[in-house]
């Protein structure tokens, strides 16, 4: 299949899968006779990975040191385990701090009346008491 239709396949656009190949995170594609990209299953699956372990925070670097390590002759098990469970690590990370994001937000949610009016109206006071501290230095100066 052509560029187009593996993107549409694939849902990746015809310039990231160029980019993919350039940046050797999927093998370089066969062409047809007349220089066109000629894509089959392999390289759809390596392009859906790619897009998969982007999805999942992998750096550019990292994915493609993972996929040198897949590509290697020798077995690189380990290392390879050692990738992906570094970037779990970091997507665990960014799991727990959006957690607690939502949960400082749905605590105000549920306290709405009896702790964001109080600071807002706390809140609007110190704006109040700051403009008149203002205007009096802005009168003495004159």
């Amino acid at each position: 299949m052509n560029i187009k239709e593996a993107s549409e396949k694939t849902g990746v656009s015809s310039a990231a899968i160029r980019y993919y190949e350039k940046e050797s995170l999927i093998p370089p594609i066969d062409r047809t006779e007349v220089g066109n990209r000629d894509i089959d299953a392999r390289i759809i699956r390596r392009i859906k990975f790619v897009t998969q372990m982007r999805a999942a925070g992998m750096s550019i670097e990292n994915l493609r040191r993972y996929i040198e390590l897949f590509d290697a002759q020798e077995d690189n098990t380990k290392e390879q385990k050692a990738l992906l469970q570094e970037q779990l690590a970091v997507m665990e990370e960014k799991r727990d701090d959006l957690q607690a994001a939502i949960d400082h937000l749905n605590y105000k949610l549920n306290h709405f009346y009896d702790h964001m009016q109080e600071t807002e109206e706390e809140l609007r006071e110190l704006e109040k008491q700051h403009v008149a501290k203002v205007e009096r230095e802005n009168n003495e100066a004159d």
